[in-house]
């Protein structure tokens, strides 16, 4: 990656703190996002931790439909359903 690519992708980051989510294994998206269910559930958050654990949860479900979207995408070309 050139010196201003990896400028940029910090600079990504910082301005996008569920950046990381992108890199996420389905497993480790699923636990995640149960994880902010639960505490979204527990009602302990303040207003602006609830708004970014909303984010953050809408941000590992798109991962999540991702992975899951390949996987059916992976398997319909293995068994010929694309095709249909």
């Amino acid at each position: 990656m050139t010196p201003a690519a990896k400028k940029t992708a910090s600079s990504t980051a910082k301005n996008d703190p569920n950046a990381d989510v992108a890199e996420l294994s389905y497993e480790a998206a699923r636990d995640e996002l149960l994880d902010v269910v639960r505490r979204l559930e527990s009602g302990t958050e303040s207003l602006e931790g609830s708004l970014a654990l909303w984010e953050r949860g809408e941000a590992l479900a798109k991962r999540c439909e991702t992975w899951l979207d390949g996987a059916r995408q992976r398997i319909d070309e293995a068994t010929g359903s694309a095709a249909e």
